[in-house]
């Protein structure tokens, strides 16, 4: 199992991912540089949060032309999986390999706090170890979250089972009252067409290890080292 973690200007959740990465599974991923061209064959290629190039023109735009995207855009296309969390789900919409934008939190302030997410599709390499409409812990920590797509899109992503995560209350009720930032139909996590791209807003990597306040990202990690292996 070889896995990479992409590091941009400005990423400040790289190496927050390395170490559950590693505490979970053993395994210590490598780093690459955004600048990258030519690297070596990975299973999964994650990219992390934090502010990629300033967040300046809009959050992910400058980091979807960097030029390691080119060759990351080609090893999705031959199956290898790929994770973007926060700013990297951002970076992903960016480069159009996921559907949709994220836009400004409707209350256009900077959210960080815990919320609750269901799992709505844990038929994917990312989600497997969770049970159906599980019910999960996770924070969040972001100002440009609100996923939007068109009423075509929304509509693709749900007879395909695109969507795997819904913010939603400690009940699992799906309401726009539990929704943090406004994103449409509470979407917090998406899957290409083909399932091995993976965006979400929420930090699995928060909730790896008890001191962290919670374990619920364990399952995340562990779903994805087992589809790998």
């Amino acid at each position: 199992m070889k896995i990479a973690i992409v590091v941009f200007p400005g990423s400040n959740c790289d190496r927050d991912i390395s170490w559950a990465i590693k505490n979970i599974s053993g395994k210590k991923p490598d780093y690459l540089w955004h600048k990258e061209k030519n690297f070596t064959n990975y299973d999964l290629i994650i990219l992390p949060g934090g502010f990629s190039y300033g967040d300046y023109l809009r959050c992910g735009a400058i980091g979807s032309h960097s030029p390691i995207m080119n060759e990351i855009k080609k090893r999705s296309q031959k199956g290898t999986k790929i994770i973007g969390i926060c700013n990297g789900f951002q970076i992903l919409t960016e480069s159009k390999m996921l559907p949709g934008s994220l836009l400004k939190n409707e209350n256009l302030k900077f959210i960080c706090k815990k919320i609750f997410l269901k799992v709505k599709n844990n038929n994917t390499f990312f989600s497997k170890k969770y049970k159906l409409n599980e019910i999960i812990n996770i924070p969040i920590a972001h100002m440009e979250g609100r996923y939007y797509c068109s009423k075509e899109t929304l509509k693709e992503l749900e007879s395909n089972g695109q969507i795997i995560f819904q913010y939603c209350n400690d009940n699992g009720s799906i309401k726009n009252n539990y929704n943090p930032n406004g994103s449409i139909m509470n979407i917090a996590g998406i899957i290409n067409l083909k399932g091995n791209v993976l965006g979400m807003m929420p930090h699995p990597e928060r909730c790896s290890e008890e001191i962290l306040g919670g374990e619920n990202g364990i399952k995340f990690f562990r779903s994805i080292f087992e589809s790998i292996n």
